[in-house]
């Protein structure tokens, strides 16, 4: 009679599909973390293009832009004021946003998390008492506050 044993997977068999499994892991980790990112400074970029057409709403009904962004909500050119996905506090904040030259204009940002982003290509740069938009390099990203310690590009727009 032929006896026949089974036999189970080898200590090392184990330890090497735990080893492809954990580099897996982080490889797709890294890649949804990336993929985050990107979704987050979409949001900030559409958010701002619809505070923009609102502030045109704005402006063709009143003939100046508002004070702040608040009185979009109030006379319903949007059901609410969109905020910041990721703020740099932790608290919700809504955008940067202040009126220039006597509410004949406007300068309104967002700090982006990614300095690469395409919109940032397109977007002032203005220098101005309300908001510093100025990029900065790739190495040394300025934030809209003016500052650099937020690792975050400033994407800003005037009309």
């Amino acid at each position: 009679m032929k006896h026949t044993t089974s036999r189970g997977f080898t200590l090392i068999e184990l330890l090497v599909v735990i080893a492809i499994i954990g580099i897996l892991s982080a490889v797709v980790l890294t890649s949804l973390n990336s993929a985050r990112v990107k979704g987050r400074d979409a949001k900030r970029v559409a958010d701002i293009k619809q505070l923009q057409l609102a502030l045109q709403f704005y402006f063709d009904k009143y003939q100046t832009y508002p004070a702040s962004l608040s009185a979009l909500v109030t006379d319903n050119m949007i059901p609410v004021l969109p905020a910041d996905p990721a703020p740099l506090s932790g608290t919700p904040t809504n955008y940067f946003y202040g009126t220039l030259t006597g509410g004949a204009s406007y300068h309104l940002g967002a700090n982006l998390e990614e300095w690469s982003h395409p919109a940032l290509r397109s977007d002032r740069d203005l220098a101005s008492t309300v908001i510093n938009g100025a990029d900065g390099s790739s190495s040394s990203p300025s934030d809209c506050g003016g500052g650099s310690t937020s690792g975050r590009a400033c994407y800003d727009v005037v009309p």
